[in-house]
């Protein structure tokens, strides 16, 4: 027989392990599938990035360095403090640097924005500098372009127009209209 002292404590304790199990109890009155929260999906980011491009042979053919990287929801990735450069094997001996760059997933473009610099040495050991605030950069083509305002610096002589376009393998840059400049024998 159980005395009354151990029917009470018994009473007691299955009374505590009932109200435990009843607190812990996941909340089955909603639905499974519904957050009270909206996720946010932000994806990765970096500091102090490098990310490497490759070329049709699989060999290094350029760097972008960046300051911070941060992968969108649209399949993007936001650079800021960003520099592009060929790999010295490469013999493209240019470097572009930005505030800004986006690159998307499957685009072979890069887009440039804020006192975009991009600087190189030509065949004949002059120093070429192209300045804009919005440039689009194809690095696996080898191609630069703008429609913005462009100021080129190529040894002592400068030129400003409005759009560029850049074959930096070639050592070709092509201004698209308003052309004025500064030469000096």
């Amino acid at each position: 027989m159980i005395s009354p002292r151990n029917f009470a404590l018994l009473t007691v304790l299955t009374a505590g392990a009932l109200g435990s199990w009843y607190l812990a109890r996941p909340d089955r009155t909603g639905d499974d599938d519904e957050l009270p929260y909206e996720p946010v999906n932000r994806g990765y980011y970096l500091k102090s990035a490098r990310i490497l491009g490759t070329g049709e042979n699989g060999d290094l053919l350029y760097e972008i360095q960046a300051e911070h990287a941060e992968q969108q929801t649209d399949k993007r990735v936001e650079f800021t403090d960003v520099r592009v450069r060929y790999s010295p094997d490469s013999d493209i001996p240019w470097t572009v640097n930005a505030d800004a760059a986006t690159l998307t997933e499957g685009s072979p473009r890069i887009t440039l924005r804020g006192h975009v610099r991009a600087t190189g040495r030509s065949s004949d050991d002059n120093e070429t500098e192209i300045r804009t605030q919005y440039l689009e950069f194809y690095p696996e083509r080898f191609v630069a372009e703008t429609d913005q305002r462009v100021q080129v610096r190529i040894g002592e002589r400068s030129l400003t127009a409005t759009g560029m376009l850049a074959s930096l393998n070639d050592d070709r840059i092509e201004l698209k209209s308003n052309v004025r400049g500064k030469i000096a024998p």
